[in-house]
C-alpha cells in the first residue's frame, strides 16, 4: 500500500484504489442470472419507450396513441433506476411514481398531464446525472458526458410525449428548481456533507453558484432594464446563428450545467466532493429535458440547439477540468500522491 523513496518521505502507492467511503445496501436480487435477465428487460423496454416517445416529433406514421403510454413508462424507468441507484424504498417511491402515471394516463385532465411531464422531466435530469462513475481520464470524462446527455435527452422525449399544456418558463423554472433540490438530498445522503470540502474544495461550488446567480441576474437585467441597443445586438446575434448555423446555443447549460458535469465526474475520481460540482450540471439536463415541452418547439432548431451547448460545453468543462485537477498544494503534492477513488458499478446503489 505504501512505499518510501530515497528521500524517506512516506508516499501512497498510486497503483492502490482506495476502498468505497459508504456503506451500500444489500442487493435487492440476489440472483446474478435473475438480476442481468431484469436488468436487460428494463434497458430494452427502455429502449422502445424512448423509440415511441420520439414519434411525437418525428413522422413516422404510428398512431399518437402509444406517446403518452410510452412517456408513462419512461418516468416510470427513471424512478426505478434513480430510486434503485440511491438506495432508496423501491416499494414508495415506484408505486406513488407509478399511480401518477396511471392517474395521468387515465383522467387526461391538464394538471395531472403537467404534474407528470414536470416529474418526468426531474427524474430525467437527476438520473442522468446520478448514473454517471468517476472518470480519471479524458476518455472517461468523455464517455460520461455523453451518456449522461444521451440519457437526459430520452427524458426530453418523455416530456415531449407527454404534451403537457404548460408556460415554458415557469415549467422550466419548477423542473430545474425541483431537480436541484432532490440531487442535493441525494448527495447529502451520500455522505458528501459540506464538512468534508475543504477550504479549496468550497471554492468550486461556491464559485458555480456566484457563476448561476450572475448569467441569471444578467439575463434578467438585460430584458427588463437593458438598453433597446444591447437588445437589437443581441437579437441580431440570435437571428444570424439561427439563419446559418440552425440552432443557438443555450447559456446556461454553455457556462455552467454541462462543464459542471466534465468537472464533477473527473473530480469524483479524486474527491468525493465532486457530487457538489455536479449539482450544478443537473441545470443543464433540467434545461435539456424541458426544452421541447412546448408543443411549437421545432425539433431540428432544439436538436442543433443542443448539439451546440454540448459541444462548447464539452470544451469548457475540459478546461475547467485541467485547472480542477491541478495538486490542492506543493507540500500536499510531495508528501502524498492521491490515489484514486472508486465507486460502485453503475448498475449497483451508491448506498
Amino acid at each position: 500500500m505504501s512505499r518510501t523513496p530515497a528521500g524517506g518521505r512516506r508516499r501512497l502507492d498510486p497503483t492502490e484504489q482506495l476502498g468505497y467511503d459508504m456503506p451500500t445496501r444489500e442487493p435487492r436480487i440476489t440472483s446474478n442470472s435473475l438480476y442481468r435477465m431484469f436488468a436487460s428487460s428494463v434497458f430494452v423496454i427502455w429502449i422502445v419507450a424512448v423509440l415511441a416517445a420520439g414519434t411525437t416529433v418525428v413522422a413516422v406514421g404510428t398512431p399518437t396513441w402509444i406517446e403518452r403510454p410510452a412517456a408513462a413508462v419512461l418516468m416510470i424507468i427513471f424512478a426505478l433506476g434513480l430510486t434503485h441507484r440511491g438506495g432508496g424504498r423501491m416499494r414508495i417511491w415506484v408505486p406513488m411514481v407509478t399511480v401518477l402515471a396511471v392517474a395521468a394516463l387515465v383522467a387526461q385532465t391538464n394538471v395531472l398531464i403537467a404534474a407528470a411531464a414536470a416529474l418526468t422531466a426531474v427524474l430525467a435530469a437527476v438520473f442522468a446525472v446520478m448514473n454517471t462513475r468517476p472518470a480519471s481520464n479524458i476518455r472517461g470524462t468523455i464517455a460520461e458526458y455523453v451518456m449522461a446527455l444521451v440519457t437526459a435527452l430520452s427524458g426530453t422525449l418523455a416530456v415531449a410525449a407527454w404534451n403537457a399544456p404548460v408556460n415554458y418558463q415557469r415549467f422550466n423554472l419548477v423542473v430545474i428548481g425541483a431537480a436541484m433540490a432532490l440531487v442535493m438530498v441525494m448527495v447529502w445522503n451520500l455522505g458528501a456533507g459540506l464538512h468534508g470540502l475543504g477550504r479549496q474544495g468550497l471554492l468550486i461550488p461556491v464559485g458555480g453558484a456566484l457563476l448561476l446567480l450572475l448569467v441569471l441576474t444578467y439575463s434578467s437585467f438585460v430584458r427588463a432594464q437593458g438598453s433597446q441597443t444591447v437588445i437589437d445586438a443581441i437579437d441580431q446575434v440570435v437571428l444570424f446563428l439561427r439563419q446559418y448555423f440552425g440552432g443557438v446555443p443555450r447559456p446556461v447549460e454553455v457556462l455552467i450545467g454541462f462543464p459542471a458535469l466534465v468537472v464533477g465526474v473527473s473530480v469524483r475520481s479524486k474527491h468525493r466532493e465532486g457530487w457538489w460540482i455536479l449539482i450544478f450540471a443537473v441545470i443543464g439536463t433540467a434545461v435539456l429535458t424541458t426544452s421541447l415541452v412546448t408543443p411549437g418547439a421545432l425539433p431540428s432548431y432544439i436538436g442543433l440547439s443542443t448539439l451546440y451547448s454540448s459541444i462548447l460545453g464539452l470544451a469548457f468543462g475540459l478546461v475547467a477540468r485541467h485547472f480542477a485537477l491541478r495538486e490542492r498544494s506543493s507540500r500536499a503534492s510531495r508528501a502524498i500522491e492521491e490515489a484514486t477513488r472508486v465507486e460502485p458499478p453503475r448498475s449497483a446503489p451508491l448506498k
